[in-house]
């Protein structure tokens, strides 16, 4: 029976001769643990500098955007006079516009004018004061205005005959939208609308704006 092998009681050392004592093992652990905190901190950061540009960049997008107002006619009918014979027409229109601010700032408009014509020749006038329109919303503006025939329009006789009137409805509101204050912007709303007078049934018809 063979002898068994007699263990040394000492532990064998490395091959390259070095052993690390247990104080450098214990220095070592702290440095690691520093440098994963490190690391954690740079993620940190970088993930809230990439938060803070898409913050910044939707505000750009968003809240710095700005837009023109909508100036377009609402409605319109007629109250007053409604004079009309074969030759020409004085008529009195009630009409609402509305002004529409889409922007997150006020829009403080100066006077201007809205202007009716039938097949380009102007028939009427309608002024608009100055006022501001509060962020994100809209004003309705009432007016009234006497529309009366030329005797320049070659097709007045005829759109009578036939019963209705085509108008077209131009202006242009020259203002400001005021940002948080601090930002002022030129900004104009522009109407351009189209709408038939119905002489038969004192209405109009076929409203359209762009």
């Amino acid at each position: 029976m063979m002898a068994e092998k007699e263990q040394s009681p000492y532990p064998l050392a490395p091959a390259n001769g070095y052993v690390r004592s247990d104080a450098e093992a214990v220095r070592a652990h702290p440095d690691k643990l520093r440098k994963k905190k490190r690391m954690k901190c740079i993620a940190y950061i970088a993930a809230f500098a990439v938060f803070q540009t898409i913050i910044i960049l939707g505000f750009a997008l968003t809240v710095m955007r700005i837009k023109s107002p909508k100036f377009r006619v609402r409605a319109a009918s007629f109250t007053g006079n409604f004079d009309v014979t074969n030759s020409s027409y004085n008529l009195q229109m009630n009409a609402q516009f509305t002004v529409k601010n889409t922007n997150f700032g006020h829009f403080k408009y100066e006077y201007g004018t809205v202007r009716f014509a039938q097949n380009g020749v102007g028939v009427g006038e309608a002024n608009i004061n100055e006022a501001r329109v509060r962020a994100r919303s809209t004003k309705k503006v009432n007016a009234t205005v006497v529309l009366s025939s030329s005797n320049n329009n070659p097709a007045l006789t005829s759109d009578i005959v036939y019963g209705r009137l085509p108008l077209t409805i131009s202006s242009k509101l020259e203002g400001k939208v005021h940002l948080m204050k601090v930002f002022k912007k030129k900004k104009s709303a522009q109407m351009n609308c189209t709408v038939y007078v119905n002489l038969g049934m004192h209405q109009i018809q076929n409203l359209t704006c762009t």
